[in-house]
C-alpha cells in the first residue's frame, strides 16, 4: 500500500539537496586525498550527524578502503553508502505493524514532537492493512491531545477510549485495555503525556502507565516519537526517554521538515536504536518503514 522508495525519497528530498548531494560530489575525483576527508567530515557535522558518529563512519570507511584497496573516488563513495547502512542497521524486533499477535504500543515523546499525528498515520496504515485499532488517550495533562486524538479517530474510523483532562493516565490504558479485550482489537495505541511540571514525575508517570499495561498478556511495545527538525537537542530528549522506558524504537518525523537529515545515523549510533518508521509529510499516509538501504540510496540518488 505503502510506496516505499517514494516516500523515503519525499522524507529526504531536502537533506539531500542541502547536503549530501554535497557529500557525493566529493568523490567525483579521480583519487581521494586528506584534505577529501577533512571535508567529508565537515559536511558530515554539517548535516547533523554529529562529531562523534562523523569521525566513528570516517574511520570505518578508510579502513573498508584500506582492506580493500580502493582509490578511486567512485569506489571510497560506494565503501561510504555501505558503512553508512551498516551503521544504520540497529538490531530490533523487525517490523511490528506487520506481526501477527496482538499487541499495546505506548508512544513516548516531548509535546511539540507529532506524537499525535504519528499515532494517526499508524492507526490508518493499521486500519488499511486489514486490523481492527483501538486508540488511548492517555496525555490527561492537554485537552488539546485529547481532542486531537478524538478528531483523528473519527478521521480514520477507530475508537478512542479518553477519560476528562487532568484524569488518571493509568485509568485510560486500565479502560482503553478492557475496551480492547471486549472488542477483540489487534492494536492497541496509547498517546502519553509529553510534559509535566519536571522531568522526574514525567518519567514516573510513563512507568506507572507501563505497569498498567503490562498486566495484560498481549505483547508491549514502546515508539519514542523524535522530531528530525530539533537534530542533536532531540539526543537528549530520546536519552531521558530511553532510560525510563525501555524504548523500542524510534518513530522519526517531520523528516521532510529538515535539510539536517543526518541526525538518523546519529540516533543509530549513538542511541543504539532502531529507527522503525519516518515521518514524510503532512497526509495520513505519509509515513514509510525505515530501511536502511533505501535510505542511504535515496540520500544519495
Amino acid at each position: 500500500m505503502l510506496n516505499l522508495s517514494s516516500k523515503t525519497d519525499q522524507g529526504v528530498k531536502r537533506s539531500r539537496e542541502a547536503w549530501f548531494s554535497k557529500i557525493s560530489r566529493l568523490f567525483d575525483r579521480s583519487s581521494v586525498e586528506e584534505d577529501t576527508w577533512e571535508e567529508l567530515e565537515e559536511l558530515l557535522i554539517a548535516a547533523d550527524v554529529g562529531v562523534a558518529t562523523a569521525e566513528e563512519l570516517i574511520q570505518r570507511t578508510r579502513k573498508y578502503a584500506r582492506e580493500e584497496k580502493l582509490r578511486e573516488g567512485s569506489q571510497v563513495r560506494s565503501a561510504l553508502k555501505v558503512e553508512m547502512v551498516n551503521l544504520l542497521k540497529v538490531d530490533d524486533n523487525g517490523n511490528f505493524l506487520d506481526s501477527g499477535i496482538r499487541q499495546v504500543i505506548l508512544v513516548v515523546g516531548v509535546n511539540g514532537s507529532g506524537k499525535t499525528t504519528s499515532i494517526a498515520k499508524l492507526a490508518y496504515v493499521l486500519s488499511k492493512k486489514g486490523k481492527k485499532v483501538i486508540l488511548g488517550a492517555a496525555d490527561t495533562f492537554r485537552a488539546a491531545a485529547i481532542e486531537q486524538l478524538k478528531h483523528w479517530g473519527q478521521e480514520i474510523g477507530v475508537d478512542v477510549v479518553a477519560h476528562q483532562p487532568g484524569g488518571d493516565p493509568g485509568a485510560v490504558v486500565y479502560d482503553t485495555l478492557q475496551a480492547a479485550q471486549n472488542r477483540q482489537a489487534d492494536v492497541v495505541i496509547i498517546d502519553t503525556a509529553g510534559r509535566l511540571h519536571t522531568k522526574f514525575n514525567l518519567m514516573e508517570e510513563l512507568k506507572k502507565v507501563q505497569r498498567v499495561a503490562s498486566k495484560y498478556d498481549i505483547n508491549q511495545e514502546t515508539l519514542l516519537v523524535m522530531d528530525a527538525t530539533t537534530g542533536q537537542n532531540g539526543l537528549a530528549q530520546a536519552r531521558h526517554f530511553t532510560e525510563a522506558t525501555g524504548v523500542s524504537g524510534i518513530f522519526l518525523s517531520k523528516l521532510d521538515g529538515t535539510a539536517k537529515g543526518g541526525i538518523v545515523l546519529a540516533i543509530c549510533h549513538e542511541l543504539k536504536l532502531p529507527i522503525l518508521f519516518i515521518g514524510t509529510g503532512e497526509q495520513l499516509d505519509d509515513m514509510a518503514p525505515f530501511d536502511a538501504e533505501g535510505f542511504v540510496e535515496a540520500i544519495f540518488s
